[in-house]
């Protein structure tokens, strides 16, 4: 069993060689949930996550003899260059095993480390798999992800940090993927404070956690925004310490992800992926659950795809009619389209796309269907638009 002395000793051993991070207050994250929420900025680390931590936990408890012969390591993330970078800062050999769907970047940001990367099997079982076939053959030490406890106490460092820094927080909230992450945090913080309330979050996609230390049967999806929680089999020891240690769990959906994601980058100007954004989710769509806390966050990491924070940007953007399409109406005569936008322009909207529709229509031959994409203020904005339009003598709706 995972225990306090072993997060201690591996706080020693990670001094200088891992960043302290910043545990900072956000007032207006406070303002909006209701709590008084503490963000732990872990994606600043140097590989943009705290698995840089129990990466190197396990590395600098490595033998002599398994230092020699290197490690392996599966995983298509942040474990993957937690493991690379500290494997090369410490001239070790590491071989990394990522399925072969992996993005080229995640790959070639992990080579860029000094791994040897190895692409196998279509599944993060395949892959799995032929790291342990690897670690066999080539006397490799395997270093799990999640389920190990030098791993987990590594993590664990996290919370001595954040109750050094604010020593009144009430509730740390901390996503669970595998459960590496939580089973640290809550060994640590119930040792230095009994009464602080852990609370565990996952997507409800991969409740897996959830499923194992309740005895329930919630269905496991496919994929979800926050990958670096999708975890279909949580640990054996990290189910232990959550059984034991962990007051609550909570699940929270894709959009809960998005909204908080997008949150942080436009209030606190900082990048995090989706797992490290369910903290701040939970607290969105569970705000009396929290109210009036002192509530610590983890911000697990940076590590998320240009093209899904373009979609998710673009998405909220949607949500909060700052971006709007319209759908308008009118007379199909020679200016018509200079009317439409100049009204447009007029109210102060901006026009992103025009989509100009004759054929496929139910309106009479003489008339013409013009889908606009529009940037706005917002809500209110995008009715005072329609508005204008309308007073112009023009039929115009949201789309």
């Amino acid at each position: 069993m995972l225990t306090f002395s072993d997060i201690q000793a591996a706080a020693t051993r990670l001094q200088g060689a891992v960043l302290q991070t910043p545990c900072v207050e956000s007032r207006t994250l406070s303002q909006i949930t209701g709590a008084q929420v503490y963000l732990k900025f872990e994606n600043l680390q140097f590989t943009a996550s705290f698995k840089e931590r129990g990466a190197l936990n396990k590395l600098l408890m490595l033998t002599a003899a398994e230092r020699a012969h290197g490690v392996v390591a599966m995983s298509a993330g942040n474990h993957a260059q937690g493991v690379a970078y500290h494997a090369q800062r410490l001239g070790m050999r590491a071989v990394i095993v990522m399925p072969r769907f992996t993005p080229g970047v995640k790959v070639e940001r992990t080579r860029g480390f000094g791994a040897e990367v190895v692409l196998h099997g279509d599944t993060l079982a395949e892959a799995r798999a032929h790291a342990y076939q690897l670690a066999q053959e080539q006397q490799l030490t395997f270093v799990h992800p999640y389920d190990d406890e030098a791993i987990a106490a590594g993590q664990g460092t996290l919370a001595l940090e954040m109750l050094q820094t604010q020593p009144d927080l009430e509730t740390l909230v901390v996503a669970i993927g595998g459960g590496g992450l939580i089973a640290g945090i809550a060994t640590a913080a119930k040792a230095v404070k009994p009464g602080i309330e852990i609370i565990g979050v996952q997507t409800q996609r991969f409740p897996s956690m959830l499923n194992a230390v309740r005895n329930t049967d919630l269905p496991m999806g496919t994929s979800t925004i926050a990958e670096g929680i999708a975890v279909t089999q949580p640990g054996v020891i990290t189910q232990e310490v959550v059984r034991h240690c962990v007051d609550d769990l909570l699940l929270v959906d894709e959009g809960d992800i998005e909204q908080a994601v997008l949150m942080l980058l436009e209030i606190e100007k900082t990048l995090v992926e989706g797992a490290g954004a369910v903290g701040l989710a939970a607290l969105l769509r569970y705000p009396e659950r929290f109210k009036g806390k002192k509530v610590g966050l983890v911000l697990s990491g940076g590590n998320i795809d240009p093209l899904l924070l373009a979609a998710i940007i673009e998405r909220g953007m949607v949500r909060s009619g700052r971006l709007a399409r319209i759908r308008v109406s009118a007379r199909d005569i020679p200016g018509v389209l200079a009317h439409i936008t100049a009204t447009v322009a007029g109210a102060g909207a901006n026009i992103e796309e025009v989509h100009h529709q004759r054929a496929f229509t139910m309106l009479a031959a003489q008339n013409v269907e013009i889908e606009f994409v529009l940037q706005t203020r917002g809500q209110a904005h995008v009715s005072e638009v329609l508005e204008q339009l309308r007073r112009a003598g023009m039929e115009a709706a949201l789309v």
